[in-house]
């Protein structure tokens, strides 16, 4: 009787990534493999095909546009574009190997390039597109692509006034609609928010689908506009447990192009099981286009449950409780070796980490007074400034526990802006604090702060992305 191996064992027999295993099994190019339950095995004596044929690799190396709404600093635009630095912990080698990382400066590594492009971007704070266009524009991302509007202002312009603003040919939308409305740490009013696209105050006895609750239908605009192939859309947690919010926005987004889009159950990933320091977690939307995804691939991803093999969600890498791990994750990265190298701000010759909010200790009952756990998952670093950042050390009268560094003569103090950034998986090549200069587009601590804060973590993000680049050919053929 012939003995089968699983998609795992063949890869690393074969040094290659699961995922060049499934894909070849739907290829039929490995003899005698089968499927059973939507998971493939392969004979233990079947044969490694021979090197991808040229028209094949052409397919595979295709740059896909994405079109970035709510782009904020650019935190999931970084992501999907791939090729930064991150802490060599964050990445899970013996799960990744087909990543080709490369070494970068001590303790660091370099994530690969992906295939995803961002061809357009939008906010409307004036410091996140300074922000973005001083990080992308040295990246050989064009500045100009990036649109300091309302998303409602600009779908506006296009169905009214016959203005091609979007982009054609987009392969992906997407967007983190804000979030305060139906976050835990706000006022939760959700649909009903009183602020305006334009993060205005507007009068809540006046109803509108323009308030900042309803932003994600002009998302939903801008996906009937442009047809892409897929969109995503990402959101706190807190919204799943607001009355039937997520169905709601599933149903709507589900309706948009006459119901030509297939939204999947959204799932919440915790962005530290991905390698990120922080307990950040996000609700995540996928939605694919129809008429563009092959056979087999709307059937998997229209089953009640969706075969591993098919499921766009990322594979965790990184374990929070040994007690409810798998096999092959890797334990979490906690804030002392996201903080690696970091020199106190005054040693210290990056301005991001120079400069830290000087709201003073307001009591431990407050948002924002606590100590950073070193050894721990860093807290979510929130879109406010000052007195809710996180105190780097208290203070022994404060009830600071980290006495060493307070007999070396540190100081309390909240965390720096750089350090935020750290939490976020930013590289620190990204400079978050620019100087007025010349004329030029500024951006303060205090600014830098919240663009943080509203960014989706870079490595989350890359998670993300590449999980779709692996899949790509498989939902929507090539």
């Amino acid at each position: 009787m012939e003995k089968y191996i699983s998609v795992v064992e063949t890869a690393e027999r074969w040094n290659v990534s699961p995922r060049r295993i499934q894909i070849l099994c739907n290829e039929n190019r490995i003899k005698g493999a089968k499927k059973q339950s939507g998971i493939w095995f392969i004979p233990y004596g079947a044969k490694k095909p021979e090197r991808i044929k040229s028209g094949v690799k052409n397919e595979e190396n295709k740059v896909l546009n994405v079109l970035s709404l709510f782009s904020g600093c650019g935190g999931m635009d970084l992501g999907f574009e791939g090729g930064f630095d991150v802490l060599a912990k964050s990445v899970n080698m013996h799960m990744h190997k087909d990543w080709k990382i490369k070494k970068s400066k001590d303790g660091w590594v370099r994530l690969p390039k992906n295939k995803f492009h961002t061809v357009f971007a939008n906010d409307i704070k004036p410091e996140a597109k300074a922000a973005w266009s001083n990080y992308f524009g040295k990246r050989g991302l064009e500045t100009s692509s990036y649109y300091l509007d309302s998303i409602v202002d600009l779908v506006k312009l296009q169905k009214e006034n016959k203005i091609n603003i979007f982009p054609e040919g987009i392969d992906i939308v997407t967007g983190g609609f804000p979030c305060q409305d139906f976050s835990v740490s706000g006022k939760r009013m959700g649909f009903d928010t009183d602020k305006g696209h334009n993060g205005k105050k507007i009068d809540i006895n006046a109803p509108t689908v323009e308030n900042r609750g309803h932003l994600y239908m002009w998302m939903r605009e801008v996906i009937a506009i442009t047809k892409p192939k897929m969109f995503i859309a990402e959101n706190v947690k807190g919204l799943t447990n607001l009355n039937d919010a997520k169905e709601i926005i599933e149903n709507d987004f589900s309706s948009v192009c006459n119901g030509g889009y297939l939204v999947v159950p959204a799932r919440v990933l915790n962005a530290a099981c991905y390698g990120v320091p922080q307990g950040r977690e996000r609700v995540i939307f996928y939605g694919f286009k129809k008429s563009e995804l092959t056979d087999e691939a709307k059937k998997q991803l229209s089953a009640k449950v969706i075969s591993s093999e098919y499921d766009p969600y990322p594979i965790p890498t990184h374990y929070l409780s040994k007690k409810f791990c798998n096999e092959n994750e890797i334990h979490y990265v906690n804030v002392k070796q996201a903080f690696y190298g970091l020199e106190e701000p005054k040693q210290s010759l990056d301005i991001s980490q120079q400069k830290f909010s000087k709201a003073k200790f307001m009591g431990k009952h407050c948002q924002g007074q606590q100590e950073v756990k070193l050894e721990g998952i860093g807290p979510t670093i929130r879109s406010e400034h000052h007195g809710n950042i996180e105190f780097r050390r208290l203070s022994k009268e404060h009830g600071g526990i980290y006495i060493k560094e307070l007999e070396e003569g540190n100081e309390e103090r909240r965390l720096t802006v750089r350090e935020c950034a750290r939490i976020q998986t930013f590289p620190d090549d990204y400079e978050f604090i620019i100087p007025k200069k010349d004329g030029n587009s500024s951006v303060s601590a205090s600014e830098a702060y919240k663009i943080i804060g509203n960014a989706v973590p870079p490595l989350l993000a890359f998670n993300i992305a590449r999980r779709l680049q692996d899949n790509w050919t498989m939902y929507f053929g090539g």
